[in-house]
């Protein structure tokens, strides 16, 4: 990436792009949600598609010149729907966020009951917190994880879902380690007549390379985001199976006829909740879904997955809890509790000794959201740098030592240096950091 001009006219953010440049190159990035994209990716982003407008879709738009990015979205969705082996492909939600609101308002009319995953137990925001657009416009039942085993609680599900017969059930989360069990959740939703919905954010890179299960044909939709596993900008997408999409309508309000999904998705994403696309974005998407059609991408996602199961197993021989007893992810979620510590206060040392990681709630935690039980870690970011087992053994050691001596400053500075040390070893954007020399 080049920023002659930004030097040439804002010294001030170059600056600042060139603190985060060199932050994100010599910390170990462990957010579960976090990823390093490619220098094409970035490119795409970064490219002169910013300057145009085209609200609709391909070969319906309310601008002109959009001859040009209505085939870099066509070959958006084709890839898109190359790599999840689906009908429906809509690359337009700006956010995860998005792509689920549109859903909601696809499928459900105001008020309507949904059941989800439970904030505090590894679900998200849109899956009805009180705080946010869902628990506020709808009436969410929310489920929960077993005690023991720390794993979705289908017997709960089932009784809540004949209890309360909400109008669509939300499978996943932003903080559940272990696959999404698509097949049990339909069963439950098809007892009652219910629409299923995968929110699939995190693993959908790990999907769409075939190292975590497929949600077809039990889900009704999927929704996503582009940047976690997925390894692309940061954006939203929506899809949906051959099944669903080709066998059903929905009756459309006001007009009172049956429309096919996919008619009514589009519809209300644009302009139902948007505006113009990020056709910047978008291109960048269509990179990224190119670089995850190649064999290589397989090879990284199961990489992806040795390497947190790797670090569970370690952190649980140096006497750390972690939730569910392990991971079939990227995602490793950490109980303090036994440690007598907050996740707000270890993320913030963490921090210090160059370790990046978030704060996160637990299953049946007493800590508010702001403080927390748990921090939630990941290794998207690490493996996409090229590390493996070997640095996953040292950095759980760093991390049990920058948590058994959390009050030294002194300890934690000298971790950072040792974090510092590893990180050298393996490059971040190569061409990047030469043109920023």
């Amino acid at each position: 990436m080049k920023y002659q001009k930004i030097s040439e006219n804002d010294n001030k953010i170059l600056k600042l792009i060139e603190a985060e440049h060199n932050r994100q190159k010599s910390t170990l990035e462990m957010i579960a949600s976090e990823n390093f994209a490619s220098d094409a990716v970035m490119e795409a982003a970064g490219s002169i598609l910013t300057n145009k407008y085209a609200e609709g879709y391909p070969g319906n738009r309310y601008y002109g010149g959009c001859e040009t990015v209505d085939k870099v979205e066509d070959i958006a969705r084709d890839r898109l729907k190359k790599l999840f082996n689906c009908e429906y492909a809509n690359v337009q939600p700006h956010s995860g966020s998005q792509a689920n609101m549109a859903v909601f308002h696809t499928f459900l009319e105001h008020g309507d009951t949904v059941m989800g995953l439970d904030l505090s137990h590894g679900g998200h925001l849109t899956h009805g917190s009180k705080v946010n657009f869902s628990g506020k416009s709808y009436n969410f039942v929310s489920y929960q994880v077993d005690k023991d085993s720390g794993r979705v609680d289908f017997s709960q599900i089932s009784k809540l879902a004949k209890d309360h017969k909400p109008k669509l059930i939300i499978c996943g989360g932003s903080a559940y380690p272990r696959f999404i069990e698509f097949e049990q959740f339909s069963e439950i939703a098809k007892s009652i007549n219910a629409y299923l919905m995968a929110d699939v954010a995190h693993p959908s890179g790990l999907i769409a390379s075939g190292v975590h299960p497929s949600p077809w044909p039990y889900c009704d939709v999927v929704t996503s985001t582009t940047h976690k596993t997925l390894r692309g900008p940061r954006g939203g997408i929506i899809l949906m199976g051959a099944d669903f999409e080709n066998k059903w309508g929905i009756v459309a309000p006001k007009s009172g006829r049956t429309k096919m999904v996919s008619e009514l998705i589009d519809t209300n994403v644009m302009p139902g909740i948007q505006g113009g696309p990020l056709m910047h974005i978008i291109c960048a998407k269509a990179v990224a879904f190119k670089e995850a059609l190649d064999s290589s991408f397989k090879d990284y996602c199961e990489q992806v997955v040795r390497n947190a199961k790797f670090i569970s197993s370690k952190l649980i021989e140096l006497d750390y809890k972690i939730i569910s007893g392990g991971t079939d992810t990227h995602i490793v979620l950490i109980d303090l509790t036994n440690k007598n510590l907050t996740g707000k206060y270890v993320e913030r040392r963490l921090e210090r000794a160059g370790i990046t990681t978030n704060k996160n709630m637990v299953p049946f935690d007493k800590k508010s959201p702001l403080v927390t039980s748990g921090i939630r870690i990941g290794t998207p970011a690490l493996t996409t740098r090229g590390m493996k087992e070997t640095e996953m053994n040292l950095i759980s050691v760093m991390i049990d030592k920058a948590i058994r001596n959390i009050d030294d400053d002194a300890m934690l500075d000298k971790i950072a240096i040792e974090v510092k040390e590893l990180t050298s070893n393996f490059p971040l954007h190569k061409e990047c950091e030469h043109e920023m020399l």
